[in-house]
């Protein structure tokens, strides 16, 4: 990883491969760094930590030639296990019970099960498929949505063009799927007009998948009964976002699947392709 010094031209010619880890992530040196890799002439590999690829950089990227990875499945796990404390969260009112609680307020409040529930899981990939693994366990009927159900999903899967009719059908929303020209602002104020009043809604997909105005209002209104929101349209989310404030909503800083296991899963991903590219093998998770 580069340092603040300014990298000599030299130096940028020497580098032919490079990896984003998390650790750079959570100190906040990716565009720095991303900015030596844009401008090294003879970059021919790039591995992200990460599954998403769906920065225009990435293309920029490739249409150099250089292979880009990522390290989809290392996270998936973790970040189906914070859906789903998520989901019981806002069953179980957690965050007015937090807020209650720094204000020294006994707040004895009425909840609903999480049993019995439907939760709908847009995008059934690896992280969308963890999540329909789990919710049965807690006694929910789970149903995916994906482009193309192939029969062989964990739970009953639909086509996307029936959208309209799982919002209709669900009590609990999950947004799980990659952030493309056809899934970006996916959910509108006529999406969310089509919940259940009272649905719940948790996105640890992309921000952009969401008008976040739409769901502001729907959140004011309450017709969506709660949010949990781990990504954002603009990150980190602006202070002024009135998110931040609303008694419904819980937001995370993009860090849903950040765990050690995690963080191990996808070290290996970086190793074993080490490995192959030293070898002249084929890469793993090479990005579209």
């Amino acid at each position: 990883m580069p340092d603040e010094r300014r990298v000599t031209d030299e130096e940028m010619a020497s580098i032919d491969a490079a990896v984003v880890s998390s650790d750079i992530w959570t100190e906040g040196r990716v565009p720095s760094f991303m900015k030596v890799v844009v401008q090294s002439p003879n970059l021919q590999w790039l591995q992200m930590f990460s599954a998403g690829l769906d920065n225009p950089v990435f293309a920029m990227l490739r249409d150099k030639g250089v292979t880009v990875t990522h390290a989809a499945g290392s996270s998936g796990i973790p970040i189906a296990h914070t859906v789903m404390m998520h989901l019981i969260a806002m069953c179980r009112g957690a965050r007015e019970l937090h807020v209650a609680q720094g204000n020294h307020r006994w707040a004895d409040r009425d909840v609903v099960d999480v049993e019995g529930r439907t939760v709908g899981i847009v995008g059934l990939g690896g992280i969308g498929a963890h999540v329909a693994r789990l919710a049965p366990a807690f006694g929910m009927r789970a149903i995916g949505l994906r482009r193309s159900p192939t029969g062989d999903e964990p739970c009953e899967t639909w086509p996307t063009s029936r959208l309209h009719e799982l919002l209709g059908a669900v009590d609990d929303l999950v947004l799980t799927a990659p952030l493309t020209p056809e899934t970006r602002g996916m959910i509108g104020a006529a999406e969310l007009a089509a919940l259940r009043p009272g649905a719940h809604l948790v996105n640890v997909a992309r921000g952009e998948l969401i008008d976040e105005g739409a769901l502001v209002d729907a959140l004011r209104s309450g017709h969506v009964g709660a949010a949990a929101l781990d990504v954002f349209a603009t990150e980190p989310l602006p202070t002024d976002s009135p998110l931040w404030d609303m008694p419904t909503v819980t937001v995370t800083p993009h860090s849903a699947g950040a765990t050690p296991l995690a963080a191990d899963r996808a070290a290996a991903i970086f190793l074993d392709n080490l490995g192959r590219w030293h070898r002249g093998e084929p890469l793993r998770n090479v990005g579209p």
